[in-house]
């Protein structure tokens, strides 16, 4: 039987990974002329990239999981 992949989690992961690159180009672009809202950009795309790490994480584990059934 093929394997399943999760593509909503990709597609989470992916979202995630847009808001990430969002957040640190606003964080760039904030650094220099408002420190606090770029840390606070900064800490916000490392909760998106942290995000998109487990929805991969969690896709590769039940890849791993199906193809030892």
């Amino acid at each position: 039987m093929p394997q399943q992949i999760d593509v909503n989690k990709l597609n989470q992961a992916k979202a995630n990974v847009t808001l990430c690159q969002t957040l640190l180009s606003q964080a760039i672009e904030k650094a220099s002329s408002d420190p606090l809202l770029a840390q606070e950009a900064i800490k916000q795309a490392n909760n998106e990239i942290t995000q998109a790490l487990s929805n991969v994480n969690m896709v590769q584990s039940e890849q791993a999981a199906q193809s030892t059934e």
